[in-house]
């Protein structure tokens, strides 16, 4: 068994490898919110909802990912993360997972944030863009 480090993972979003920008990524599950729930979907407990949850360093130049944001919120984007690293095919041991979801902007800080004396210290933002269906996990 691969158990999975906390130094690997890489993110790609639309063919852009963002992975030197992000400091925190997940795929995160959670009850649907649905105004019509079939009979299949309570039987299985209820429908779900899959995002990718990240934090991002704030950098407004064109091409970051902060522009993607900004200048893409409402884009479908195919997603590729790679949560061992940088494998390029995914394998048994080191899967990889996609999916398609649309580009959101935040709900709360999206540029500037609070002083910090550190030199390395830098704002960042965080988003939840949620997947058209749950994510495929890949394994060769």
């Amino acid at each position: 068994m691969a158990a999975l480090g906390t130094r690997l993972l890489t993110l790609s979003i639309g063919g852009t490898d963002y992975t030197a920008q992000v400091s925190n990524c997940r795929i995160v599950s959670g009850a649907a919110d649905t105004d019509f729930l079939t009979f299949a979907d309570a039987a299985a407990g209820g429908a779900r909802e899959y995002r990718l949850a990240f934090t991002a360093v704030q950098d407004p130049a064109v091409d970051s990912l902060w522009d993607k944001v900004w200048t893409a919120a409402g884009t479908s984007v195919a997603v590729i993360i790679k949560p061992a690293g940088g494998a390029t095919v995914p394998s048994a041991t080191q899967p990889h997972f996609t999916g398609n979801l649309t580009i959101t902007e935040p709900d709360g800080d999206l540029l500037g944030g609070e002083a910090n004396a550190s030199t390395s210290a830098r704002f960042t933002f965080e988003v939840e863009w949620v997947f058209s269906a749950k994510p495929v996990r890949l394994v060769a």
